[in-house]
């Protein structure tokens, strides 16, 4: 399976949140380490997974919605 790793700020500019909210407020609150994001080689640096954070969201919508 082929994953979309995107950086903080790339994240930030496709779901319209500034970069501190993400790092500040989402991360490990629902934004989790392993499901939406990663830190390659053990590092600080964190890569999101598009795709799972993207599945997340629209599932979300659609218990609101229903």
């Amino acid at each position: 399976m082929s994953h979309t790793y995107l950086t903080t700020s790339q994240l930030a500019e496709r779901i319209q949140y500034n970069v501190r909210t993400i790092r500040t407020q989402l991360v490990d609150t629902c934004l989790f380490e392993g499901r939406h994001y990663v830190r390659p080689f053990g590092r600080r640096k964190m890569l999101f997974i598009w795709e799972n954070i993207e599945s997340d969201m629209l599932s979300l919508a659609v218990d609101t919605i229903a």
